[in-house]
């Protein structure tokens, strides 16, 4: 994969990023969109494919992208299918920061060093490439505006900015009902990019240990019984040491 054109966790972390406060909104939940835009991306570039709610590496060889290929080694390490609300779940560790950090490096951001109540040292981001930044968000407002299905990669950022509650963000207020309700209905419009969306949610809403399961057939199941649970394959991923690049800490 070139370098020419931004990855998705790129293009979400530019999207969370607050111009006035050089912060990112909906920290917490944005974590878990990066991992599941790394899952995206990666399938985008032919490397991963779904497989039921299950990720499998069909393509091992490296995309040029060192985070990326670090995702790409682990998944592939797995050696069966992982299920994608454990792999989005599972710890990833100074993912936002690597991220942060590498749009510094590429010259998108600028960190500006602070202190919080004068005394803890704290750094904020700064975007330096402002049309970067509203060309992205003119993906999403052309999308939410025209309702024309969006390209692959715009339905799974819209996606993704669902799933990690940048939607108030991005159109705050009772004015921005409407573009926040159409942002959702993106979803739709990329199967990979819906699977892994709704991950992120199922992540946040507590539900990652417990998998989908199908409705019984009609006439199979008595009435009042429960349905027996399937027994979760998989467990949250613990990446390897030094397996991340290098985080800088703030």
């Amino acid at each position: 994969m070139g370098r020419s054109r931004r990855t998705l966790p790129e293009e979400l972390l530019l999207l969370a990023l607050d111009p006035a406060t050089g912060t990112t909104a909906q920290p917490q939940s944005l974590d878990l969109g990066l991992a599941g835009a790394q899952l995206v991306e990666l399938a985008l570039a032919g490397r991963i494919a779904p497989d039921g709610d299950r990720i499998a590496v069909v393509a091992p060889r490296p995309t040029g992208d060192p985070t990326l290929d670090c995702a790409l080694e682990l998944l592939r390490r797995r050696g069966a299918p992982v299920r994608a609300v454990h792999w989005i779940g599972g710890p990833r560790l100074g993912l936002r920061q690597t991220y942060l950090s590498h749009l510094e490096r590429c010259g998108m951001v600028a960190a500006v060093p602070g202190q919080m109540c004068g005394v803890l040292p704290t750094t904020r981001y700064q975007a330096t490439d402002t049309a970067i930044s509203r060309e992205i968000r003119s993906r999403l407002d052309s999308a939410i505006r025209t309702g024309v299905p969006p390209d692959p990669r715009t339905a799974a950022l819209a996606a993704l900015a669902h799933a990690v509650g940048l939607g108030k963000h991005l159109y705050p207020g009772n004015e921005g009902r409407s573009s926040r309700s159409r942002l959702r209905d993106l979803i739709r419009h990329d199967p990979m990019g819906g699977l892994v969306a709704h991950a992120v949610m199922d992540v946040q809403n507590g539900v990652a240990a417990q998998p989908r399961r199908s409705p019984a057939p009609a006439g199979r199941q008595a009435a009042g019984a429960r349905p027996a649970a399937e027994p979760a394959r998989g467990v949250p991923m613990q990446p390897r040491r030094g397996s991340m690049a290098r985080v800088v800490a703030h």
